[in-house]
């Protein structure tokens, strides 16, 4: 999903509690990640597992000049074989630490060895955020939650597009007053200086 069909998605909901918790939980990632200096790891569960959300982050850190947003990808079957950004495991988990930020993303319920390793770090002072379902053992570890649960009207995947274009967001609180010709000019000339969305 492209910035276009993002801004598209973002007016058909309007007015919807979406757009409000989706910038909020983006929000926390984001805050977590800068004020700690970075190291966001994210993982799925064995049978979902949130590569394009990783992509999109990396596009984000790159566009918003904020790297701290380009994540590690933490697969259940991780071989050594595996390309670099493919290749970490679920020991990664093991070694969190207090100013790491970890992002589980799950559609549903989550098994019991994933949870220790997540019980483990946030322990060892990781931020826990978890994206997927409401309730449950994980809702109930993690500092932030955003609930998407089943029959709800955006889907897990929709869901992510939202957050991970919302945390590479300039969130700058906006200048009061008038802008001067010189503002304007120099938000037309990023506007026109951006690259172009990613096409998936």
């Amino acid at each position: 999903m492209d910035a276009v069909r993002v801004a598209l998605l973002r007016e058909v909901l309007a007015g919807t509690e979406w757009l409000g918790a989706t910038r909020h939980f983006a929000g926390t990632l984001r805050g977590s990640v800068v004020s700690h200096g970075g190291g966001l790891l994210l993982v799925g569960t064995p049978e979902y597992e949130p590569w394009h959300l990783a992509a999109h982050l990396v596009d984000e850190a790159a566009w918003s000049g904020t790297p701290e947003l380009a994540p590690t990808l933490v697969r259940h079957d991780a071989r050594p074989s595996d390309p670099a950004h493919l290749a970490v495991g679920l020991g990664r988990l093991a070694a969190a630490r207090r100013g790491e930020t970890l992002l589980v993303v799950a559609p549903g319920e989550t098994a019991a060895p994933l949870l220790d390793r997540v019980c483990d770090a946030r322990r060892a002072g990781a931020t826990v955020l978890s994206l997927g379902p409401g309730e449950g053992e994980l809702p109930a570890m993690a500092h932030e939650v955003l609930p998407v649960p089943d029959g709800s009207e955006l889907d897990l995947d929709t869901v992510q597009h939202l957050v991970s274009a919302a945390a590479g967001e300039d969130v700058r609180p906006a200048r009061r007053g008038p802008r001067r010709f010189r503002d304007r000019l120099s938000r037309l000339a990023d506007l026109l200086t951006a690259p172009p969305p990613t096409r998936w």
